[in-house]
């Protein structure tokens, strides 16, 4: 999906999701929560005070329903407010002093609003080219590759979930990433 396109998928969002969709405000949240999440972990590396900001921010977003028709850069609007939510919960935590909120203020604006968008923007692609490489593997080399990359899984717990020894699991997972990287290349050609 290009830019645009996903611009263009975004405001169709926001409209049906102003019009009460729920499903639509559901698409909204997958499309964002992570580079929401890569962005906030720019400005902190505490990942429940990150997670509870992504929360609320899209509370806002939904509690507000009526008013999304008027944004008309949501990426910037997510930015924005996560940089302001969680510059809030920097100042609220009883151990945090002015000059501690001040220091992250200088790290927030480090993180701009032009590149957290941009870091959004670059996100989704890695997600969407990650997508497209997985849809070359067979079920089985795509759940191994999953359970041990992306869910962070050791081998045992791997091969538990997956009923398989572990030699079968490893060539499996060998033979998937052979797979992905030819595959890569031939994405990277037909760039």
């Amino acid at each position: 999906m290009t830019t645009e396109t996903q611009r263009a998928r975004t405001q169709t969002l926001l409209t049906e999701f102003s019009k009460g969709s729920d499903a639509a405000f559901a698409e909204l949240y997958e499309m964002y929560v992570q580079p929401l999440y890569t962005y906030g972990l720019r400005m902190t590396h505490n990942e429940e005070l990150l997670k509870d900001c992504i929360q609320e921010v899209f509370l806002k977003v939904y509690s507000k329903r009526s008013e999304q028709t008027v944004i008309k850069n949501f990426a910037s609007y997510l930015v924005i407010s996560m940089k302001n939510r969680l510059l809030d919960a920097f100042r609220h935590q009883s151990f945090c002093s002015d000059n501690e909120v001040e220091c992250y203020a200088g790290r927030a604006a480090d993180c701009d609003v032009e590149q957290g968008y941009l870091l959004i923007e670059d996100e989704q692609m890695q997600f969407q080219q990650v997508a497209a490489l997985m849809q070359c593997l067979t079920p089985r080399q795509r759940e191994a590759i999953t359970l041990y990359y992306l869910e962070g899984r050791k081998y045992p717990e791997v091969c538990e979930r997956m009923q398989m020894n572990y030699h079968s699991v490893r060539n499996l997972m060998h033979r998937g990433m052979l797979k992905l990287r030819e595959s890569a290349g031939v994405l990277q050609t037909i760039q």
